[in-house]
Order: structure tokens, then sequence, then C-alpha cells
């Protein structure tokens, strides 16, 4: 088995990087990588002895204690029983608003997307959202979103306790900051520079010069995704499972 981690078991691993510290994580129907970070942290903290991470996969019978899908996501996350949750979007911007129902000027938006959903609900509501996308370019991290499905942020009075925590791309991880309403540059991926993710971002951000680079996995965790991890994700995302790295 090769030591090297794959760029997708690099975004997997630092998914469970995010995550730390979390007691129940959602993820929703089509999210492989995000459901394979929550497994690997549930993983890790059993083999470390910490506390229990219970992982809700929309969609899998094996690890979904719902039975009624979204519906109790959302009662769940109303009653303040969801400590994280993974939101995507056709359009991401530096205000952390995400947009889900299309480019170009709404209602005639000439390319349309699945749709907001419970978006806006559950950014409201659960602490820590993690946005992620594995495109990292000015199509998709934009200066402003066309339409905005959920908004990173409030006006000052409207109650609110969830919100953006963290922007994860196939490039590189940014922070959140809720005081100021702006990303921030935490660390590029192997291969990447401050330089490109400045040509790669339609938004302007801070530590915009970083030079910190994305930790990856230690032998034994890259061993525990290539075992455990690809073997669980595989009863939800068997396609997806496959393309990952088998353990030697």
């Amino acid at each position: 088995m090769t030591t090297k981690c794959t760029n997708r078991e690099l975004l997997i691993y630092t998914i469970s990087r995010l995550l730390e510290g979390v007691h129940h994580v959602a993820v929703g129907m089509s999210s492989p990588m995000p459901a394979a970070g929550a497994m690997l942290l549930r993983a890790l903290n059993k083999k470390q002895g910490l506390g229990d991470v219970q992982v809700s996969i929309l969609g899998s019978v094996k690890h979904n204690s719902f039975t009624s899908g979204s519906e109790e996501l959302f009662d769940c996350a109303a009653q303040g029983r969801i400590g994280a949750f993974f939101l995507g979007g056709g359009q991401i911007d530096g205000k952390g608003n995400v947009n889900l129902v299309g480019a170009g000027g709404y209602p005639n938006s000439p390319v349309r997307w699945p749709g907001s959903y419970g978006s806006a609900y559950l950014y409201f509501l659960v602490p820590r959202v993690i946005l992620f996308r594995e495109e990292h370019s000015p199509r998709v991290l934009v200066d402003q979103v066309d339409f905005i499905s959920a908004p990173g942020s409030t006006e000052e009075g409207v109650y609110r306790r969830g919100g953006p925590h963290a922007l994860l791309t196939n490039a590189a991880i940014f922070s959140f900051q809720r005081d100021t309403g702006r990303f921030r540059l935490e660390s590029v991926h192997r291969g990447r520079s401050a330089v490109d993710i400045r040509e790669m971002t339609g938004f302007s951000f801070d530590n915009d010069r970083c030079e910190i680079e994305t930790p990856g996995p230690d032998a034994e965790t890259l061993a525990l995704m290539r075992g455990q991890i690809r073997t669980e994700l595989a009863e939800t995302y068997p396609q997806f499972a496959a393309s990952l790295p088998e353990a030697a």
C-alpha cells in the first residue's frame, strides 16, 4: 500500500478534522466524501477512546436512524441535536451565500439546479455547516451569487445559531469569520500555491498569501480509510467506494 494519499483521500481526511468535537453529523443523500469523513471521525474517536459520533446519512439503511427522511432531520436540527451538516451549491460567494437555484437572472435563469429545499433552514440552525465543493473555480466561487438560497450571515437582531464554519474545495480550506462575514484562507492542498488560489477564486479573502500546506493522513489513518471506511461507505455509495484505493 502506498502511503501517499490521493486528493480525494486528502479531502475525506480533512473533513474528519473539520468535524472534530461534533457528536452528531448529518449527511445528505448525494455526499459520499462528507459521509466518508464523518465515518472516519467516528472510527478515529472510537480508536482513541473519545466520545461516540452519530452519523446520519440520508438514504442509508445501516448509517441512518431516521425513518421518515428529511422530516426527522429538520426536527433534530430545530431541537439542537445536529452538530454539523454539509452544503454545496452551484455558486458560493465571499459572504458565505449559497445558490442552489440557477445561474443568471432569476426567475428566468438559463441554467437551473435542483433547488434550495431545506438549505436555508439548516443553515440557520446547525452550528457547524461545512460548505463543500470539489470544483474550485471562478465559475463556482463567485463575488456575488445570482440567487441566495441560503444566506451566509444575517442582520443584527435575527436569531441564528447556525451558519458557515468552513469552505473546503479540491484546492484549499477556508474558515469563515462570522465577525467580518468573510472567508480566511487556512491552507492550500499539495501542489497548489496561494497564487493559484487567488487566480482560481472569484471573491476576495483574508490571508491571501497563506503558505501552509493542508496536512494529510498518516499511514495508519490511511490504512483505516482504505479498509474499514471504504467497506462501510460501500453500503450507501458502492460506485464511489469502488473508485477509492483499496488496502493491500
